[in-house]
């Protein structure tokens, strides 16, 4: 399987991510909702690795791996604290495309430090991705 199958299937669970979320998050905190869901995808991560038998594999990460995965890990948290509040505040249907938005920053964060090419696509796309969000997010 090639990247796209695996980035269609991340699109997908990312959709049913949102709306899981916004029907589990109606009667809870956002932030004990989102303490809730980080054990599951802690326990879900650590049995694909105990499955895997790639525990072993610790030892062989270097310490500069080490710290932008827990960079990594701390982004993560901070995104789903503000997307389950934002969530339990406005309806998914807003919530939602604003939260994509991260594709376009993250377009642009990796042209400016993993020196990624912009082509001309991506920043039509990005500029197209950005009007939408401002289109369904704006407009009535």
């Amino acid at each position: 399987m090639n990247f796209l199958v695996f980035a269609v299937l991340s699109a997908v669970f990312a959709a049913l991510t949102s709306i899981l979320a916004k029907i589990g998050i109606k009667d809870v905190n956002s932030n004990l909702a989102t303490a809730i869901r980080t054990i599951v995808v802690t326990v879900f991560a650590w049995g694909i690795v105990a499955a895997q038998g790639t525990f072993k594999q610790m030892h062989e990460i270097s310490r500069t791996t080490l710290i932008f995965l827990v960079l990594s890990g701390l982004a993560t948290g901070m995104s789903w604290l503000f997307y389950f509040r934002a969530l339990q505040m406005g309806p998914a249907s807003k919530v939602v495309p604003i939260d994509k938005l991260s594709l376009v920053l993250a377009v642009l964060l990796a042209a400016w430090l993993l020196k990624e090419r912009l082509t001309a696509g991506t920043i039509i796309g990005s500029a197209l991705i950005t009007l939408g969000v401002l289109v369904m997010t704006i407009l009535k």
